[in-house]
């Protein structure tokens, strides 16, 4: 029971680690920098130039804020039901007989494929939000 244990501690470990390394790789640079031109600078003409060719306020739209947020969280959501749904069978599988133990397996495994259409609906309850009432760019 201890190495299934660590085992699953092992596979919940995995989704973090990929979560680590994506949080700390730089981020692509999606903002050409204007041509400016050298010779008339005034104040304005050079937030201009640092501003860029593209505005910042990218909140809502295929590549905003919002929906980065909502992916990455859904993605979670599934991430861990899915790993609920596999710790629910080893349960299952390893009960021996025992009616509590096929019980809680069983409601492991009910949980998390409840988990999992909860994540497909938000999707797609946040997909058709953006996309119907945030005009599109």
């Amino acid at each position: 029971m201890k190495s299934l244990r660590t085992l699953l501690q092992g596979l919940l470990v995995v989704p973090m680690l990929a979560l680590g390394v994506s949080a700390l790789a730089p981020a692509p640079a999606t903002y050409a920098v204007a041509d400016c031109d050298t010779n008339n600078l005034n104040i304005s003409s050079g937030a201009d130039c640092a501003k860029g060719d593209k505005t910042q306020d990218d909140l809502f739209g295929p590549t905003g804020v919002f929906k980065t947020i909502t992916n990455v969280l859904l993605f979670i959501i599934g991430a861990v039901a899915v790993i609920m749904l596999i710790i629910g069978g080893i349960r299952y599988t390893v009960s021996g007989g025992d009616s509590g133990a096929v019980t809680s397996a069983k409601n492991t495994i009910l949980y998390a494929v409840v988990g999992i259409i909860v994540a497909i609906l938000a999707y797609a309850i946040v997909n058709f939000v953006l996309t119907s009432f945030v005009p599109q760019q």
